[in-house]
């Protein structure tokens, strides 16, 4: 969510329209037991478990029952309750019980980490004639929320496991979205058919880059060719940019030794996350989860002086996590992901300096993808937390770190309480696409705690032994999941330089195929991605199925060109731009790969 969106009116407008929907929802269905149901970006959601399937017809009652609740004016009363007066108040509804045991308990994970402290203040709200246990903030009254701004049928209604745990019951969740005036309500909705419309899964499809096979698994992505060359243009550029900027390239194994990552702590912090361990002859190993502990063990392989500092390792790292399955999501969210992956190893003296570097270089790649719309977040720890590692010091010294170099770049930001990692503080890029929709990118982390942990060392100047310092850095995070933002965010239309395919060949005629080959010849020679379409179709045919992958040159050639050595260029926008010698051409189309353009010529 946006900074200071709890604070803001529509966070309480939509607080206040997930307790109206609730309302109506019992009122169709009076033996449901209701779930949560809080915010989210853009709108609302509230879990339910129903007798039976939500129809449509379900959903429109609701929504004009909606209506005359919010007309009957009721305020939002608000009140503290004991437990005893909770579990009478809610002793038909078996989730709010335990929410309030939790609450009055405190919550742990299996693993015993704490979750949430216990508290003895409960309170819940009120609206005409249902009552929630609640924290809030709501509205004053019904009366502000405008019965024409909002919808629940604009997201079908989809599943849910409470607490977010497969283990658990099966929940039907409602969204809906609200908005303080109609015109925000209908452009909301125009984005969202547009967000429906450009869905990567859609696209990705039309565009023939990637596919799912279930006898592989799920949320294991396989790159087909035109998906496997986009990848690998980003790849090539970013391994580039970052030989350029001093990174030492490591390749490292799919899997580890299980101590590996009990050393790191990353086992068992987030075994729930990670695949279960492998046992081979007397030992277990692990899918790997992450780069950084074999990027440590690269560093400790040897004894470094502070003249080898800093030590920057690079890595398109396949790594393995599992999700559940109801949490899959194309390449969004899968199973087995690339982490553009590097980790610095540095002296305290070379730690400012070197993350300012690294935000520089995040800033570089996000500009040449014209991703120019996005904020910076430090996440810190949540000090009621036990999930972090390391002093309180080391956290303080890295915190501060960060936040300097944020002073001294002039790079806006705001502080996130609970959002690092669990060894260390970290600074996020959150990106917003052309859709307005959110979506955290680039993250750089300073970890005092891992070299601590794996006692690492490097000799200074005096000859002492001291510690480095970590920075653990990724400006795509997975490559999975920002190619899929990618193709939505240009709608599977890539600048020149990324385009899978650059330029596709059409001959008028089949007597004009082997001139079409010399051109992709001479395209391919000039370092250029091009095919020639020679199927046995017309030309007319050929241009409409080829406008279907977003090439951004269709190049017509006829007797006119074969004569001139020229290609008639058509844009993927249909722009017809005329007949062009070849030689211009690709002269033209290399100097806009080269410089990373975002225009489909020089004019």
């Amino acid at each position: 969510m946006s900074e200071n969106y709890a604070d803001s009116q529509l966070y309480r407008i939509r607080h206040s329209m997930a307790h109206v929907m609730a309302q109506a929802v019992l009122e169709r269905f009076p033996e449901a037991h209701i779930a949560i149901g809080p915010p989210i970006e853009d709108g609302f959601y509230y879990d339910f478990a129903l007798p039976r399937s939500i129809t449509e017809e379900d959903l429109a009652w609701v929504e004009n029952r909606m209506r005359e609740i919010i007309k009957g004016n009721h305020d939002f009363t608000v009140r503290e309750i004991t437990a005893e007066e909770g579990r009478e108040l809610f002793k038909n509804q078996p989730y709010k019980l335990e929410l309030i045991n939790d609450l009055v308990n405190g919550r742990t994970d299996d693993m015993g980490n704490t979750l949430a402290e216990p508290t003895s203040k409960l309170t819940v709200y009120t609206q005409d004639t249902f009552t929630d246990l609640c924290r809030g903030p709501h509205v004053a009254n019904t009366r502000e929320l405008n019965p024409k701004a909002f919808s629940i049928s604009f997201r079908l209604p989809a599943g849910a496991y409470w607490r977010g745990d497969e283990k658990r019951e099966q929940l039907t969740r409602i969204y809906g979205t609200a908005w303080q005036t109609p015109d925000q309500l209908q452009e909301y909705l125009h984005r969202l058919e547009e967000a429906k419309r450009r869905d990567h899964r859609v696209v990705g499809e039309r565009l023939d880059l990637f596919t799912f096979s279930p006898l592989v698994g799920k949320g294991l992505p396989l790159w087909k060719p035109r998906g496997a060359t986009l990848r690998d243009t980003l790849e090539r550029w970013l391994r580039q940019v970052q030989l350029d900027s001093g990174y030492l390239p490591v390749i490292t194994p799919h899997i580890g030794n299980l101590n590996l990552y009990k050393t790191s702590g990353h086992y068992p912090y987030y075994a729930d996350s990670q695949y279960a361990p492998i046992k081979v002859d007397d030992d277990e190993f692990l899918l790997k989860p992450m780069n950084c502990p074999h990027h440590i063990m690269i560093y400790k392989s040897e004894l470094r002086s502070y003249r080898d500092l800093p030590q920057r390792y690079a890595e398109f790292g396949t790594v393995y996590r599992y999700e559940q399955s109801g949490e899959l999501n194309g390449l969004t969210r899968v199973r087995g992901f690339t982490v553009d992956d590097a980790h610095l190893f540095v002296t305290p003296e070379q730690l400012l300096q070197e993350f300012k570097d690294v935000v520089k270089l995040i800033q570089y790649v996000f500009n040449t993808l014209g991703l120019t719309d996005f904020r910076a977040r430090v996440g810190i720890r949540d000090p009621h937390s036990d999930k972090y590692v390391g002093s309180s010091s080391a956290w303080e010294q890295a915190t501060a770190a960060i936040i300097q170099a944020c002073d001294e770049l002039g790079l806006p930001y705001h502080i996130a309480e609970g959002e690092a990692a669990f060894y260390g503080p970290k600074l996020d890029f959150i990106f917003r696409d052309v859709l307005k929709r959110e979506w955290q990118l680039g993250t750089v982390q300073v970890d005092y705690n891992l070299p601590e942990r794996f006692e690492l060392e490097y000799v200074d100047h005096n000859n002492q032994r001291q510690r480095p310092v970590m920075i653990h850095r990724a400006p795509f995070g997975s490559l999975e999941r920002f190619i899929g933002i990618l193709i939505e965010h240009f709608d599977g239309n890539f600048p020149v330089w990324l385009a899978p395919v650059q330029a596709v060949v059409i001959p008028v005629r089949a007597d004009h195929n082997d001139y079409a080959k010399r051109v992709v010849s001479v395209l391919r020679a000039a370092g250029l991605r091009a095919e020639a379409d020679l199927r046995d179709k017309n030309m007319r045919n050929k241009i409409k199925d080829q406008r279907v992958y977003g090439t951004p040159y269709l190049l017509i050639v006829g007797d006119k060109d074969l004569a001139n050595e020229t290609v008639s260029v058509r844009l993927r926008t249909d722009e017809d731009k005329g007949a062009m010698p070849l030689a211009d051409f690709v002269a033209m189309v290399a100097r806009l790969s080269a410089s990373h353009s975002h225009a489909l010529t020089e004019d």
